[in-house]
């Protein structure tokens, strides 16, 4: 095992830790025990000079990285692996706005949540909210490239993300980007490590994009007595107009999130749509009743909408509870798989068939303004029958979306629970490409071995 006191002695015991009951919650992330191993240290890094240290000292002694957040990935992506060092960002938290400029400056262990806070003292917003947004921290976001509920209108991370602070596999720091509205000298390197899963570099500092404060949204919520009727709805809609949220939750999720929140949900639609509007009030108007038209036109059995924001919020609530109201109900393995819009009802109609012929519940939650399901599969880890039917289940969804034409991840990152399926999502070629960008960058391989390639 590798000696750690010089580590420890250029960095302090309280950076350093190697306490195993201290470390032990830096194993894994909210994934679950996917594998992990036990860490070396954990380094709780305070600044970019820390983290510089942290793998100058693994590159010279050829130990494996892990980069980490908040834990709050769902595949495994920051899971330690044995004799690793897991460098952790949770204590790098300044954060700096400049209003005139419409940008913030931003250490990665600062929540979404802070980040969105911190742009509202100013009048302005950072958008990318996944429902996580509360406690994923934004260097976890720019590592998945993370999504949310208002991307079907306003993108994702990459879209505001405009410079990076990235220390590289030999311990170099490296300026990319900043805050330029225009930028096109050199390769866009930038781009390249926004959802790179830790593998390429560990980004120390962000620099990103804001825009003025959304409006108060109008809501509409709608049921369906059939999955078909559902989607067939966000199709209508999203051929005419783009709404600031467009989400969608099957029955077993509409009753795991009624058991938590006792808020009136129809046990009995087969799907709803909570759907937003942040068009100015008179605008709003209009694209609420054009949507209800269509969710009518389509057999909504209920309609509803409402301009009150509280009224509104209670809805988005009840959408961002919609994982930890499934994960009361047994031990989960999350998937987040994307295809063409074209394809949402063929992907929630074959996910249905693959929870029937497996024998397991999978309760669908999706951000389905733009293709991207999360399907939730449910099982017991005491009962190995249902917990191989369940992991057969993983896969098949995965390998739908393929044939459907899209992806095994649109936001939560490949981690480790995806990776064996990587090879046939990108193809020979284009893997390839991946392994030879990596290698340039990481000869040693040490950064987040066995995650995202």
């Amino acid at each position: 095992m590798t000696d750690i006191h010089d580590l420890v002695a250029e960095l302090g015991d309280d950076v350093v830790v190697t306490d195993p009951q201290r470390t032990e919650k830096y194993r894994h992330d909210r994934a679950g025990d996917t594998g992990a191993g036990t860490p070396l240290a954990v380094v709780r890094a305070r600044s970019t000079g820390d983290v510089q240290a942290a793998v100058r000292f693994a590159a010279a002694h050829d130990v494996p990285v892990i980069p980490r957040g908040a834990g709050s990935g769902l595949s495994g992506g920051a899971a330690a692996v044995t004799d690793c060092l897991v460098v952790c960002t949770e204590r790098m938290r300044e954060v700096r706005v400049d209003p005139v400029t419409q940008t913030a400056v931003v250490q990665p262990g600062l929540m979404n949540a802070e980040v969105k806070a911190a742009a509202a003292e100013h009048g302005l917003w950072y958008p990318p909210d996944p429902s996580s947004y509360e406690f994923c921290s934004i260097g976890g976001n720019i590592a998945t490239n993370a999504g949310g509920l208002c991307c079907v209108k306003y993108g994702v991370t990459t879209d505001y993300v405009m410079g990076l602070t990235v220390v590289l596999a030999d311990g170099t720091a490296v300026e990319l980007g900043g805050p330029r509205i225009k930028d096109v000298a050199g390769l866009s390197l930038t781009k390249l490590f926004v959802g790179s899963e830790g593998t390429l570099g560990i980004v120390t500092e962000i620099v990103l994009r804001l825009v003025p404060a959304q409006r108060p949204p109008a809501t509409l919520v709608a049921t369906f007595a059939t999955l078909d009727d559902a989607t067939d709805t966000v199709l209508a809609i999203t051929r005419q107009m783009r709404p600031s949220m467009l989400e969608f939750m099957d029955r077993p999720t509409i009753n795991a999130v009624e058991d938590m929140t006792r808020m009136g949900l129809d046990r009995e639609a087969a799907a709803m749509l909570v759907i937003q509007s942040d068009e100015p009030a008179g605008h709003a108007a209009a694209e609420c009743a054009t949507i209800a038209s269509l969710c009518e036109e389509h057999r909504a059995t209920e309609v509803f909408s409402t301009d009150d924001p509280d009224e509104g919020e209670a809805f988005v609530v009840a959408r961002r509870q919609a994982i930890p109201a499934v994960e009361r109900t047994g031990t989960l393995l999350l998937e987040d798989v994307g295809v063409p819009l074209p394809q949402l009802g063929a992907l929630v109609d074959g996910i249905e068939e693959i929870a029937r012929a497996r024998e397991v519940t999978i309760a669908v939650v999706a951000h389905a303004g733009d293709g991207n399901t999360h399907p939730l599969i449910v099982f017991d880890p005491a009962d190995e029958d249902m917990a191989a039917r369940a992991q057969r289940a993983y896969g098949e969804v995965m390998e739908l979306a393929m044939r459907l034409g899209g992806t095994i991840t649109g936001e939560h990152g490949v981690g480790r629970l995806k990776q064996p399926w990587v090879g046939a999502y990108l193809g020979p070629d284009a893997l390839a490409l991946n392994h030879r960008i990596k290698d340039a960058l990481d000869p040693q391989g040490i950064l987040n071995p066995g995650a995202g390639l």
